[in-house]
């Protein structure tokens, strides 16, 4: 299952999202999403874990739980949305 993990400290980096994690199961990977120019975080990250019913584990410890001083924010990832499935009406709207 894919993690999302919003409100996340800008320190904080890709090893250190992944070993959060870990305290609750395996995780195949994590990452913080970081701005491409300038390489700073965006504060949020992904995290990879194949265990559905580990990823829900950590999801409920973790949701609304403190780190580096902010209040996190965890769910299922959903994927992203398309301009496509954002206009799936048409480009002209109803007529």
């Amino acid at each position: 299952m894919r993690i999302y993990v919003g409100n996340l400290d800008y320190a904080v980096t890709s090893d250190e999202l992944r070993a959060l994690f870990e305290a609750h199961g395996t995780v195949s990977w994590a990452e913080v999403q970081v701005k491409t120019r300038t390489g700073q975080s965006r504060g949020f990250g992904l995290v990879e874990m194949p265990d559905d019913r580990e990823a829900e584990a950590a999801i409920a410890a973790l949701n609304g739980s403190e780190h580096h001083g902010r209040i996190l924010t965890v769910n299922e990832s959903r994927p992203r949305r398309t301009v496509r499935d954002l206009y799936a009406g048409g480009w002209y709207g109803a007529r």
